[in-house]
């Protein structure tokens, strides 16, 4: 039987009552995630346990490789019964990572089993799931509409097909899916496939052009729904010239490579029109902040992006962030911005310094996002929820998202939940804060829901 019971990460009463009277039946906001809004229209049944459960989740890959478990198990050409039960055997002993709490939440959530997981039981856990995709046609709607998600927001590049979004509407499925607005590939013009990329676009010789083909690409990108974009940044760069973002970019679009300090200087004036064109629409920003990627060439050119091969970067760029936002509010075009820290030591320093930058027109306007990525985990949370309370207000917060690739990432909501019922629920117990629960139960309805709904004015 699965070590997770009822009260899981629910350490008193005022906890359990806060989480299952007002967190438990709350819907579902995934404002950011990286699902494939191709395979929520195609709504294909997922074959295997194997196939909804670990294909393309580097969260368990990386989990994988800790434990020395060979590449052809993980992501080589090994069977998918072989690839899940090294998996199997791997958790079995991942003792607090946060996988080894989501994937037991996730079988018996979405596979009604109860086993608990590790290499003694994976073969009866393969066949027992496996039996239940088969009978119950186990697809990506089933899979959303189950975990009562009423909103989606995936991850496009500038250039992507947003038909897909149409035809998705035209589907009558019980949920939205929305793309969020990603400029991420026109930003990285050290990238050896920038020009390529750029292409995409059409004819763009000038920043001009590409400033007016990203603007017209937003508007498109609105017509279907886009009410946030996206913005990944190691750290924030200072806003330069224009003029020398101009030289930059006709070098680079000339077939040139740009040095370092080129690469700062474009991506900081980029940023900076990508806030004030995001300001001008409405759009909520997305900042993220913090993550060096693809520190392992050997595996890049093996496998690709996005394989489990980014970290935590030791960057401190709250000066450049003060300097972006102190401008563009100088300037009367600071959009409503979620600024998600994937360094925990920038916490204090990123949670005072949007204090800096609220205003009447929205409530939490420069918003502190949740933990994300590698803080996504019980001490991440927690230790986000003290920052946040500390020095902000979190009545304001706009809650948990995924940020995941899985179908079966939805768990993590309440997982998230859980830790904020037992946070307030400790505090109270301590007498530190109000026993009025009817209160306190509605300030957790706002943070699982309400708030990220408004924020994203999705009511």
């Amino acid at each position: 039987m699965s070590y997770i019971k009822e009260n899981f990460l629910l350490t008193n009463k005022t906890a359990e009552t806060l989480y299952f009277e007002y967190a438990k039946d709350m819907p579902i906001f995934d404002y950011h995630c990286h699902l494939s809004e191709t395979q929520i229209l195609e709504n294909k049944p997922f074959a295997d346990l194997f196939e909804v459960w670990l294909s393309g989740d580097h969260y368990k890959w990386r989990l994988m490789r800790n434990y020395g478990i060979s590449e052809e198990l993980i992501t080589g050409k090994a069977c998918n019964k072989e690839k899940f039960m090294a998996y199997c055997k791997v958790l079995g002993t991942a003792f607090g990572n946060p996988l080894y709490h989501w994937s037991q939440v996730e079988l018996k959530e979405f596979f009604n089993c109860d086993k608990e997981i590790n290499a003694e039981n994976a073969e009866d856990i393969w066949n027992e799931c496996n039996e239940y995709i088969a009978k119950n046609t186990v697809t990506p709607q089933k899979i959303i509409e189950q975990s009562n998600v009423t909103h989606i927001f995936t991850t496009n590049e500038i250039f992507d097909d947003l038909s897909v979004f149409e035809k998705i509407a035209k589907k009558n499925y019980k949920f939205k899916v929305i793309p969020a607005f990603r400029a991420d590939k026109i930003m990285n013009i050290e990238a050896d496939a920038y020009n390529v990329f750029v292409d995409k676009l059409g004819n763009v010789s000038s920043l001009s052009e590409l400033e007016k083909k990203i603007e017209e690409r937003l508007q498109e990108f609105i017509k279907v729904g886009t009410t946030a974009a996206d913005i990944a940044l190691q750290r924030v760069y200072k806003v330069s010239v224009r003029e020398e973002a101009e030289k930059i970019f006709a070098k680079r679009r000339g077939g040139d490579s740009v040095t370092c300090s080129e690469c700062e200087i474009f991506k900081g004036y980029l940023t900076y029109f990508l806030f004030k064109l995001y300001a001008k629409y409405d759009i909520v920003t997305e900042l993220h902040v913090g993550a060096m990627r693809n520190n392992n060439t050997v595996m890049l050119n093996k496998l690709g992006l996005d394989t489990g091969y980014d970290s935590i970067a030791e960057d401190n760029s709250i000066k450049q962030m003060s300097a972006l936002f102190d401008r563009l509010n100088c300037e009367n075009k600071l959009p409503k911005t979620i600024v998600f820290n994937l360094n925990p030591k920038m916490n204090s320093e990123i949670m005072s310094l949007i204090g800096c930058f609220q205003d009447e027109s929205a409530r939490g306007k420069i918003q502190y996002g949740p933990a994300w990525w590698f803080l996504d985990n019980k001490v991440g949370m927690e230790k986000h929820l003290e920052d946040l309370t500390a020095t902000g207000h979190i009545g304001a917060f706009v809650g948990m998202l995924t940020d995941s690739r899985s179908f079966l990432s939805y768990p993590r909501h309440h997982y998230f939940r859980r830790i904020l019922c037992n946070y307030l629920g400790c505090m109270i117990e301590r007498g530190e804060m109000t026993n009025n629960l009817q209160l306190v139960g509605n300030v957790i309805k706002d943070i699982c829901y309400n708030n990220s709904i408004k924020y994203l004015k999705m009511d």
